[in-house]
């Protein structure tokens, strides 16, 4: 199997148990080794008392693009660490994308980052994850 096979494998395995980020409205974009690509729509109920994108929906499109990025190897993996710096804000009708990309992977330990960009190109939030690998895999592989 190839490692673009094994990730997109990986992927529908996942989301087919992802009822959080279908609820947020989240879409997979692109899913490959150590990457994935996740987008939304701000919609109304995303948006906080300042009109703004809920701080905490922006932080869960970023980890849930970092989830997919760092599940991608069919290896269960989850996060040990993350967080994220706000750099403009986001608004009802924005469409946001989410892009994780895998920085270092050394044994059970990775770090990836996630850039949480507007449909304009402006970089809204800039996140850091680091995973866990753990035993198990997302659909059953023989080596």
């Amino acid at each position: 199997m190839t490692a673009e096979d094994r990730a997109a494998r990986a992927a529908d395995a996942m989301w087919q148990g992802d009822a959080a980020s279908a609820w947020f409205g989240m879409e997979r974009v692109a899913v490959s080794e150590g990457a994935a690509t996740l987008r939304m729509t701000v919609a109304p109920h995303h948006c906080n008392g300042h009109g703004t994108c809920h701080g905490g929906v922006i932080f869960s499109l970023a980890d849930s693009a970092f989830a997919f990025a760092c599940n991608s190897r069919n290896q269960a993996t989850v996060a040990q660490a993350a967080q994220v710096s706000f750099l403009a804000p986001g608004r009802a009708a924005d469409v946001l994308t989410a892009t994780a990309r895998e920085v270092s992977l050394k044994g059970r330990s990775g770090l990836y980052d996630v850039t949480v960009t507007r449909a304009d190109g402006d970089v809204i939030a800039e996140f850091r994850g680091m995973s866990r690998a753990i035993p198990g895999q997302l659909f059953e592989e023989t080596t």
